[in-house]
């Protein structure tokens, strides 16, 4: 027997690790680097409206705080609260969603997302994903050991979705396509013709269309959100969303999964994601009496936080297309915007000089997925003007040192 003095005592971690990144939160160690050297620090990496001048509602925080003094705080049902689904179901059919087989209540739409994917795929099968896309897909996919086959979006096209680029990648393996609409994180809303023509292919192909809208409610410039599922009855579509964003609750970390399409074809599917669920016992239990009150409840704050959130918008699109080497498609929804550098160096470089530099925190494009020969980052724009005045004045010095 080998003695403790000769072998490795370090534990090896399992290998499904290893492509398992999250760029918004790995530029925070250059950040803490950046503010041990004396920067001040201005943090456009994390999309998290209660680090800024947005607050949710107070009716939802009261609802869940009259839960707990009412002892809601066991266990609760695995798919959910009654009430909460029924209220999801409410505000799916007001958004035209029909044939609902199953809702679910998660802890985030992450968790719906996760369970989704994991009833639906094994190793060797593949899930098309946006490129660029939000990072959770490839971590949960790497997780399972399921192939993730980036598919793109067109930035010459205002970022929708390439259509014959996905045609191209299914395979008899493939399981799903993903779509996030509006995109994080270029902010695109997806056109009905992009939706009609995802439809097309998944029922072609017999695939599942996973569409990620927790960013539904907030559109600019007049723009109305149009749900995948309104668009067919017939497609097999889980549709994601929660209170995380339009709420301002993401520590609640309340979402769900609303499932639709052909009950009999769905059957088997729908018990394998119930049996996810019931693995893991429940979502959080009070939050999940804030969902009523916030999808049925005033919905001034949303009208608030959009006048507000596209004045952002505005500013960002104009200082990021001002600057020598960087354009920036204008985003049409969320809080989010991937503008695209042509300095001459990589993105991972030039976020590690604005870090380093400038104390100003962005996230390389990489993180998310980009064409091949493509540079871009990505910023949030929820701080307030002047912040993100501030921010885009040092931003603007990396770039035009490099520009020459």
């Amino acid at each position: 027997m080998a003695s403790p003095t000769t072998r490795s005592r370090s534990i090896v971690p399992a290998q499904r690790t290893r492509e398992i990144k999250y760029a918004v939160r790995d530029v925070v160690v250059l950040a803490e680097e950046a503010a041990r050297a004396g920067k001040e620090m201005l943090y456009l990496n994390i999309g998290d409206p209660n680090l800024f001048d947005f607050a949710p509602p107070a009716h939802l925080v009261q609802a869940t705080v009259d839960a707990m003094r009412a002892n809601r705080n066991g266990y609760a049902p695995s798919s959910g609260l009654d009430e909460a689904r029924q209220a999801i179901e409410r505000e799916a059919d007001r958004l035209g969603i029909r044939s609902i087989c199953h809702t679910y209540v998660t802890t985030g739409a992450s968790e719906a997302i996760d369970l989704a994917l994991t009833a639906l795929a094994d190793a060797g099968d593949n899930v098309l994903t946006p490129s660029p896309g939000y990072p959770l897909y490839t971590a949960v996919l790497a997780k399972l050991g399921v192939e993730n086959r980036p598919y793109y979006l067109d930035e010459d096209n205002g970022w929708q979705p390439d259509i014959a680029d996905i045609a191209a990648k299914i395979d008899d393996r493939t399981r799903a396509i993903v779509l996030i609409n509006p995109n994080n994180p270029t902010g695109t809303a997806c056109v009905e013709s992009t939706l009609d023509d995802l439809i097309t292919l998944a029922l072609d192909r017999n695939l599942v269309l996973f569409s990620d809208e927790i960013y539904d409610k907030l559109l600019f410039d007049g723009r109305r959100h149009t749900a995948t599922a309104a668009r067919s009855a017939e497609a097999k579509i889980i549709t994601f969303n929660g209170l995380s964003k339009s709420y301002v609750v993401p520590g609640f970390r309340i979402g769900w999964g609303v499932i639709s399409g052909p009950p009999s074809e769905l059957e088997a599917y729908v018990e394998a994601i119930q049996k996810m669920e019931r693995a893991r016992l429940s979502a959080n239990h009070p939050e999940q009496y804030a969902i009523r009150p916030a999808l049925e409840a005033d919905q001034s704050h949303i009208t608030e936080m959009l006048g507000r959130l596209q004045q952002r918008r505005d500013i960002t699109a104009e200082r990021l297309n001002a600057m020598p080497g960087i354009s920036c498609v204008p985003p049409q929804g969320a809080f989010y915007a991937f503008p695209r550098i042509e300095l001459g160096v990589p993105d991972t470089e030039f976020c590690q000089r604005v870090i380093r530099e400038t104390g100003v925190v962005i996230v390389p494009g990489s993180g998310f997925g980009q064409r091949v020969g493509t540079e871009h980052f990505r910023v949030v724009f929820l701080p307030p003007e002047d912040v993100l005045h501030r921010a885009y004045d040092r931003i603007e010095t990396v770039a035009k040192s490099l520009a020459g």
